[in-house]
């Protein structure tokens, strides 16, 4: 793939790792690609960072015709970059693209895209303990139409932005509430698609979660309001006695990549670990009976949170008095430590730059 490049000749002075938070800053440049089928996927540019310039009617604005993807490039000791599993997030993307009627990249394209937009950029990826470049690749339809129709005019992009420590203070448990009215997605739905729609949906519950002092949402399945689905920004797993429990993927569930790691770990050393259904009153029962141990989200931006209490209609559990689990900790430790570097990777996830 040829891919033309802009030299930005007015670069931004960079942040220091102490004050970057999540997504506050932008790198000096962006990768666009466009769509057409006549074309296909055609000049692959990287760019000064700029806005975009939208037509009044274009098809992202009215029909949300959008997808995106989130992944880091990690700084190593010895100074070098490197992705954590990249390659399944492009396969997720094509997945959220095939959902949406949006043209897939192949694969090798996009690897390529990723990876000389991030070798561009290298000097924007932080040296600070637990600080990332995060890695925004998206795509949006752009028809200059308000006719609803599979889409035909599309933009690929990714930007960057240096980010801090998700846990600048240390690892500290979170509070959750289940919500039991608005849902965020059913099967045959966008659920397991990573689209704008599935989060704007999720603002008024976690709006109500906020107001009463928690941080997140745990989604209930949109049939039955019975079945543990996934929290808001994370997939969520539990140790329930000797058993880690996660929500079986069932079509309205995002299949997280961190998620698919801390399976691939825990079966690895032998833990017992079921992608099964699991109700909302099997994991009250465990919470009131004590057999719940620990319970955590898993996902890109924070790799592990543990939970430290969650609330079931107005009843509120703690969870292992409120502490990170050992078995928490252990998985943080070991996805944090391959991402950076800091220890080996026997599963062959790192692609080193």
């Amino acid at each position: 793939m040829n891919i033309r490049f802009e030299k930005n000749i007015a670069p931004k002075e960079k942040p220091q790792d102490n004050v970057l938070g999540f997504g506050k800053y932008f790198t000096d440049h962006m990768f666009l690609m466009n769509y057409d089928p006549e074309n296909g996927w055609h000049d692959a540019r990287i760019v000064p960072f700029q806005n975009i310039s939208l037509h009044p009617a274009s098809t992202v604005l009215h029909y949300g015709s959008e997808i995106f993807e989130g992944l880091k490039a990690y700084r190593r000791a010895d100074g070098g970059i490197q992705l954590f599993r990249p390659i399944e997030n492009i396969r997720r993307m094509n997945n959220s693209a095939e959902r949406l009627c949006l043209p897939q990249i192949p694969e090798e394209d996009a690897l390529e895209a990723l990876t000389t937009f991030v070798r561009t950029e290298a000097e924007w990826t932080p040296h600070s303990e637990g600080t990332s470049l995060y890695l925004r690749p998206f795509m949006f339809g752009n028809d200059e139409s308000l006719g609803v129709h599979t889409v035909h005019h599309v933009t690929f992009a990714i930007i960057a932005s240096p980010v801090g420590s998700y846990y600048a203070e240390g690892i500290n448990p979170v509070r959750i509430m289940i919500e039991d009215e608005d849902v965020r997605a059913v099967r045959g739905g966008t659920g397991y698609a990573k689209c704008g729609g599935n989060y704007a949906a999720s603002n008024r519950a976690g709006e109500r979660a906020a107001q009463k002092g928690y941080s997140q949402v745990l989604w209930l399945d949109g049939v039955e309001r019975k079945y543990i689905e996934e929290v808001g920004a994370m997939n969520v797993m539990f140790l329930i006695g000797d058993e880690v429990v996660t929500p079986k993927l069932t079509g309205s569930i995002l299949p997280g990549i961190t998620r698919k790691s801390c399976i691939e770990i825990l079966k690895k050393e032998g833990y017992k670990v079921s992608e099964r259904l699991l109700s909302v009153e099997e994991l009250s029962n465990a919470m009131k009976n004590g057999t719940l141990k620990e319970a955590w989200g898993c996902g890109t931006a924070a790799v592990v949170s543990p939970i430290g209490e969650l609330l079931y209609k107005d009843h509120k559990y703690i969870v292992n008095e409120g502490k990170i689990g050992k078995l928490t900790q252990h998985l943080y430790d070991t996805l944090t430590g391959i991402q950076w570097g800091k220890i080996a990777d026997p599963y062959g996830w790192i692609y080193k730059l």
